[in-house]
């Protein structure tokens, strides 16, 4: 492949890309564990140069330098940097701490069959319309203490800020591409700036009213603060989850032996997450900036220069995982799919808990399906989505 060809790939314009992306992130580990690309800066590939770049905040910072989103300051914690980035942490994995986490269980698993109540009986539904976006949205919505039907509302923000060239069909950096991803930005911190307003006199149990309560160094957030952690609450909480579930039932619909393993063994769904989500990966790669003159794997990275790293390549490197095809027995699996460093996902432990029980209970009341025959999966590049996932229910026929 063309190297020109290649940089289209990576920067996320190509679909086929998208849907089937290990073809072309063993092409290339076997290149060079990190490349320069002329008008993008420097590709990172390798587990082992993923990890050093994640890892190196001081010479890889994700200011917003990194990434523009039409964002006025920068969003919390993910483009601060140390040692401001620390305390915010200490805030947020409070609210996120795997005890806190593991309360949840039991709400949603509730809520995981009830959506399922509604279509168990059908021969057909849309899994991404009827599963994967309405249940790991409920959960952060509820989260934040916000009404349900908010949902379209938040969504149509999310996909604004995340793929805005797919809402409106023009490229990034096309005028009208700016205009709506701007746009909804500023919506955005209308949104969160109306919300505090009302939350002033009205505390509950729930995110927005922890962080209206939280101090750093004996001083409460300002109220900017407040709604910039919200905005990227708002963009990782609503599509990350929902993305792992589409790419996770995709390869099980596509892969009926380890679709079967997981109904006869469910005690194998917990290494089966983590081996879906390396081998999946779906957040594609993350961006960085250079702060000072350095270089990675050997490739040399000019100060202001942005780096990828590419996580999804990382997540299949043999040099990391020697047998780098799915097994669901995998025992030491040091994925990077929730990235690493101190900017490692916030949610991490909320995902892995809403995908684990998503599969186990998908596969206790819903055995058999498939995708639907002629159908194609097509994801967004960069975090990999799909708008449409029609899927047949029970057993094929004879």
């Amino acid at each position: 492949m063309p190297e020109e060809a290649h940089t289209a790939d990576l920067l996320g314009m190509n679909a086929e890309l998208a849907r089937n992306p290990q073809p072309t992130y063993q092409m290339l580990l076997k290149d060079s564990p990190a490349l320069r690309v002329d008008g993008v800066g420097v590709i990172a590939s390798s587990w082992a140069a993923v990890d050093a770049v994640l890892h190196d905040p001081e010479a890889f910072s994700s200011n917003m330098s990194a990434t523009d989103l039409k964002t006025r300051r920068p969003l919390i914690p993910l483009q601060t940097d140390p040692p401001i980035q620390r305390k915010y942490r200490k805030i947020l994995d409070r609210l996120f701490a795997p005890q806190r986490m593991k309360l949840l269980e039991e709400p949603v698993t509730e809520l995981v069959n009830e959506l399922i109540d509604e279509f168990v009986d059908d021969a057909e539904v849309d899994f991404a319309e009827q599963f994967s976006v309405p249940f790991p949205s409920q959960v952060f919505i509820t989260m934040l203490g916000l009404p349900l039907d908010e949902l379209p509302r938040l969504s149509a923000m999310k996909d604004g800020i995340i793929r805005p060239q797919h809402v409106v069909g023009q490229p990034l950096g096309h005028p009208d591409t700016d205009a709506h991803q701007q746009a909804t930005a500023d919506s955005i911190y209308a949104y969160f700036e109306r919300l505090l307003t009302e939350r002033a006199d009205a505390r509950g149990d729930d995110l927005i009213s922890h962080l209206l309560e939280a101090e750093i160094d004996g001083d409460r957030l300002s109220q900017d603060e407040i709604v910039d952690i919200g905005f990227q609450l708002l963009i990782a909480g609503l599509d990350t989850v929902s993305a792992s579930l589409d790419c996770i039932f995709g390869y099980l619909t596509q892969h009926a032996e380890q679709r079967r393993h997981l109904v006869e063994h469910p005690e194998a769904i917990g290494q089966a997450v983590e081996e879906l989500l390396r081998w999946e990966t779906p957040v594609m790669a993350v961006a960085r900036i250079a702060t000072c003159d350095t270089e990675v794997a050997g490739c040399p990275v000019h100060a202001g220069e942005q780096v990828l790293a590419l996580i999804g390549a990382a997540n299949v490197d043999e040099h990391a995982f020697p047998i780098v095809d799915v097994r669901f027995d995998r025992e030491i699996n040091g994925h990077l799919a929730f990235g690493g460093g101190i900017h490692r996902c916030l949610g991490s432990h909320l995902a892995r808990l809403e995908i684990r029980v998503a599969l186990r209970e998908w596969h206790r009341r819903i055995p058999e399906y498939r995708l639907s025959p002629g159908a194609q999966l097509d994801f967004t590049p960069g975090i990999r989505s799909v708008d449409a996932f029609p899927m047949l229910l029970g057993p094929a026929p004879a």
